[in-house]
This record gives structure tokens, sequence and C-alpha cells, in this order.
């Protein structure tokens, strides 16, 4: 009689040992706000975003972005220098501060990506996401497309989650109120 019981016994834990067990979803562990903020600091840094989006300041190093300006974009009290249109058949032409740029496309200025009224502060994570994915002016479905030198076809690639980051980050820099100018179109 022992033997029965601990042959069925033997038989029990192999089939329990070979019966293939149910998976259990992973959970998968929430980024903090505070984690989400970090990889977008992150990610404006590598991506270049102060290049273009931040007004300078001359160093003896050279220029480097305004820390009192940062993300703000190109400032609305300054004049562009005046240049030969010629050089606009071969070449673009970028303001001293990177901020603006002239091409075929006309001139377009570096947007405020600040949480100020004048930059992104009153914009969506949507219309943000929109904006970097599909180039779409202020992230607006129906408006004009973002112009060059926005290299918003690279980024279009990125994950919602990066982005996201990205917008949660820009939401916590400094507010600079600095309505950008509107691009203008090309000369004919």
């Amino acid at each position: 009689m022992k033997t029965i019981y601990f042959l069925s016994f033997l038989l029990a834990t192999s089939i329990i040992a070979c019966t293939p067990k149910s998976e259990t979803p992973v959970k998968t562990a929430e980024v903090s706000l505070n984690e989400q903020i970090a990889k977008g600091e992150y990610l404006v840094t590598v991506m270049g975003c102060n290049d273009c989006h931040s007004p300078k300041v001359m160093t003896a190093m050279g220029p480097v972005p305004d820390s009192l300006r940062l993300l703000s974009g190109h400032p609305a009290n300054e004049t562009l220098a005046p240049f030969d249109k010629e050089i606009l058949k071969s070449y673009v032409v970028f303001n001293m501060n990177n901020t603006a740029a002239t091409g075929p496309w006309g001139t377009s200025f570096a947007a405020n990506l600040t949480p100020d009224p004048t930059g992104i502060g009153n914009w969506t994570e949507e219309q943000f996401i929109v904006a970097m994915k599909q180039g779409k002016w202020k992230g607006l479905e129906n408006s004009r497309n973002l112009l060059p030198p926005m290299p918003w076809q690279g980024y279009s690639k990125m994950t919602d989650k990066d982005l996201k980051a990205i917008f949660a980050y820009l939401k916590t820099v400094k507010p600079v109120n600095n309505p950008v100018p509107m691009a203008i179109p090309p000369v004919m």
C-alpha cells in the first residue's frame, strides 16, 4: 500500500512539474515624473535643441546658450542684419544667434519652447506630439508645416514616450516671455 501511495505521489508531482504554468503579465515599472523629466532634459540636450532655440552670449570659448533665455527662441526685439540676397542662390544664411535662418523657404525663426504663453505654455501634450511627428506649426493639424531648419522629419521617428518626456521637461524650464516673429515668405 505504501508503494501505491508513493507512486501516486511521484505521478502527481511529475504532472504538476510538467504542466505549463500560466503566464502572468509582467508588470512594467511606472516611470516617475522626475525620471520622465530627467529623460526629457537628456533628450533636449543630446538633440541640440539649445543650438537653435536659445539665444547666445559670447564667451572666451565662443557663443554659448544664454542661461537667462534658454529655449526661448529667436528674440522678438532682434533685427536681422541685411545681407546680399544673391548668396541665397547657393547658401542658407543663419543669424549670429543661430535662431533665424533664411533660405529658399523664406526666413524662419526658432520657436519659444518655454512654458510661457508666448511659447508652449498653452500647448497640450497632444499638440507637441503633432508638431514633432507631423511637422505642424503649434501642433495644430490644419496649420502650416514647420519650416527648415527644424528637423522634425527625423524627430517624427521618436517614440511617444520620448516626446512626452521632452514635453514634461520643457514644462519645467524657466518661462520666458518672448513672442517670436512670424516666418517671412521668400522674396521672389
